[in-house]
């Protein structure tokens, strides 16, 4: 029997289609291109409003961020949710050995819970929040990222990601102004979360001065700073301080920093998204540390 062209060009498509998607999936894990924006609502879930969490209640999605979680022995873990797919996909071979509550899920199930723009690929872990960090930890760092009011997840997230790939020791922000531990932050920062110490303080500037009694230069970055970074950073320890995305560094921070330093750009463009920033700050701070031995 004659195989029907329109039928197997169908099947094809379908097939490739589901590898370019398993292709860019793995990509977006890896953080070499971004996850996409928000979309639109789908109809069935254009009523949808958040859960109400418990203050000691964090729902963490997506498979890297939840494989990263169940790796981390500082997480306290409560349930885990997911689909027959997406359990493969961990490489959990056993429920029964993780220890904890386990429920089979459809996606439509987490939608319900996550809403229509969480990217959660079938899996949910809730969990306790990370212990609570104290900048006392921080002796034996010599590189950490001081957040000045950065206030979407998103973007802090890709900083915890360079800091993380960079070796820093911390990221600390204030706890106003700023995200909380939640889904959105740890998919964002796609399991760095769970690899460095998100330390929030109550005034930045008061941090700062206790930074700089443990041996800290801190640099704050701004588009107008009187040198360029490479020749503002001393020492053998360094706090880089980045501002709000659209403000920047507040008055009393920059009064307060070790110095102040701009990113030089030779384009038509000279600001960068806080993140971008943050990384390539974090490079030239490793090379200057390099060079100090």
């Amino acid at each position: 029997m004659a195989k029907d062209p329109k039928t197997e060009k169908t099947a094809r498509d379908t097939h490739y289609a589901t590898l370019r998607r398993q292709v860019r999936d793995a990509k977006r894990e890896r953080g070499e291109i971004p996850t996409p924006g928000p979309q639109k609502p789908r109809k069935s879930n254009a009523d949808w409003t958040p859960p109400k969490l418990a203050p000691e209640q964090v729902l963490l999605y997506g498979l890297h961020t939840v494989r990263a979680a169940l790796d981390n022995p500082e997480r306290k873990l409560i349930k885990l949710s997911a689909t027959q797919n997406a359990l493969v996909r961990l490489e959990i071979s056993s429920v029964e050995n993780l220890g904890i509550p386990f429920e089979t899920v459809t996606p439509q199930d987490l939608d319900k819970i996550l809403g229509p723009e969480a990217i959660h690929q079938g899996v949910m872990l809730e969990t306790r929040p990370l212990p609570v960090r104290r900048l006392e930890a921080l002796k034996d760092s010599p590189l950490i990222l001081v957040l000045d009011q950065v206030t979407d997840p998103h973007n802090v997230g890709a900083i915890m990601r360079s800091a993380v790939a960079f070796n820093a020791g911390a990221v600390i922000t204030t706890q106003r102004h700023s995200p909380t531990e939640s889904g959105v932050l740890a998919k964002s920062a796609s399991g760095a979360l769970e690899l460095i110490p998100y330390i929030q303080v109550t005034n930045l500037s008061d941090a700062l001065g206790e930074l700089h009694k443990l041996g800290f230069f801190s640099v704050g970055l701004d588009s107008e700073g009187p040198a360029p970074m490479e020749k503002a950073l001393s020492g053998e320890r360094i706090a880089l301080v980045l501002g709000s995305e659209g403000k920047g560094l507040r008055q009393k921070t920059r009064e307060t920093v070790s110095a102040l330093a701009r990113l030089d750009m030779p384009g038509a463009i000279k600001s960068l998204n806080v993140s971008n920033a943050a990384a390539i700050a974090l490079y030239a701070s490793r090379q200057h540390l390099a060079a100090k031995g």
